[in-house]
């Protein structure tokens, strides 16, 4: 039986890789094997930074808060347990935001959660 190589098919897979390799430097642009080994790497870390970036986004939104609660003579956590008895359900990407942005609207919401 002849050998088959793998004509149109290969031609296809080869695009294709080297589409996604699209802005690489060097070789990892051009080349396949090159090309391949660096989409590894790049699909590896971008499926790990998917995780991290939550990760980082929650704490970054904690830091704002925990700011615009200490303005008001308030720790964070503090001010998290009263929303939470108070059945405040408002997540802290919003509250982050309404504290950088709306500061007055922020402090009302301290004040409503504070008040008995």
């Amino acid at each position: 039986m002849p050998r088959v190589k793998t004509g149109p098919t290969g031609i296809r897979k080869r695009k294709k890789l080297l589409k996604h390799t699209k802005g690489f430097n060097w070789d990892r642009k051009s080349k396949e094997r090159a090309a391949r080994e660096a989409l590894l790497h790049a699909w590896t870390n971008a499926y790990r930074s998917r995780k991290e970036k939550k990760r980082t986004s929650r704490r970054l939104w904690q830091i704002k808060i925990n700011a615009a609660v200490r303005e008001q003579d308030m720790s964070y956590s503090v001010f998290i347990n009263a929303l939470k008895k108070k059945d405040v359900i408002i997540d802290r990407k919003i509250l982050a935001d309404i504290a950088e942005h709306q500061p007055e609207v922020f402090k009302q919401i301290v004040d409503q959660v504070t008040t008995r």
